[in-house]
């Protein structure tokens, strides 16, 4: 298992299926030059993807007082680079299944950090950026995506539990994945997204997320609040007291408003110990 031998299999993933590539066309253009009408048909004729952008827009983990009931509800709510997001994610996971037990933690449980994720930089970031908080919130959605490459990979390997014992006792998961593999399953999500051809912007962020490049200041702010939302909530710590104080020295350094950004990460997370104990109930 090498990161070339990785690069290699991630290029011979197959394109996006029909409606999600279409949807791929219809935002080459720019999501200020969308034609809403045309994007809420495509996804409405294709039933699968409608019911799917739903279930995850009414996901409880999001919080909503009320269900979105339409498409056209949810973009006209959302917006289209929230929509754009969850289209790409829907369509992530039918072209990228893995078992993400190796990170210690189940397919659920992964897709609640996924969409915790989204929700922080949803609530945190419209408070810092209105204006770019959609598509920052589609990104943190699938910015995990590199995982589920590198779990493909492992699972394929010898290395199963020599990787599952040195992920667990990790205690920088950047670190450990760079030292195993030169490189972070951020940059695989780069690099995902770029043979994919999606949002050349997320491409620019999470290539500069743990390596150094040359971008412009407002792609930078964008790296800094990515790394805040991936710093309290990721797949080790969810929103723990530790998580959130190593976040708030992040917020703080970039000079955003730490007391905010606290009050925000403690009502999402509890908001998902309700969802947590709700699911307790149900068994």
């Amino acid at each position: 298992m090498t990161f070339k031998n990785i690069i290699t299999n991630l290029e011979s993933l197959p394109p996006l299926s029909n409606t999600p590539f279409v949807i791929q066309q219809i935002y080459s253009c720019g999501s200020q030059n969308i034609d809403i009408i045309r994007l809420v048909k495509v996804i409405e004729n294709d039933a699968v993807l409608a019911a799917n952008i739903l279930k995850m827009i009414n996901a409880p983990i999001y919080g909503f007082s009320r269900k979105i009931a339409s498409i056209s509800q949810a973009v006209t709510l959302f917006g289209t680079d929230m929509v754009y997001g969850l289209v790409l994610k829907y369509a992530i996971g039918e072209l990228l299944r893995a078992d993400t037990e190796i990170y210690g933690l189940d397919n659920k449980r992964f897709n609640d950090v996924c969409q915790l994720q989204s929700t922080l930089m949803m609530q945190w970031y419209s408070r810092v950026d209105l204006r770019h908080a959609q598509i920052m919130t589609s990104l943190a959605l699938i910015m995990e995506s590199g995982k589920l490459v590198l779990a493909n990979e492992v699972m394929k390997s010898s290395y199963i539990k020599k990787f599952t014992i040195g992920y667990k006792n990790a205690k920088n998961i950047t670190e450990y994945e760079h030292n195993l593999l030169g490189t972070t399953t951020y940059y695989l999500s780069a690099l995902l997204f770029e043979h994919w051809k999606f949002e050349p912007l997320y491409v620019e962020i999470l290539k500069g997320l743990d390596f150094e490049t040359e971008v412009s200041p407002k792609v930078k702010s964008y790296i800094d609040s990515i790394d805040v939302i991936r710093v309290a909530i990721n797949v080790k710590n969810i929103l723990t007291a530790d998580s959130i104080k190593d976040a708030c020295d992040i917020v703080e350094e970039i000079g955003l408003d730490v007391n905010d950004f606290k009050r925000i990460a403690l009502r999402v997370k509890e908001q998902y110990n309700k969802v947590l104990i709700n699911r307790l109930i149900q068994k």
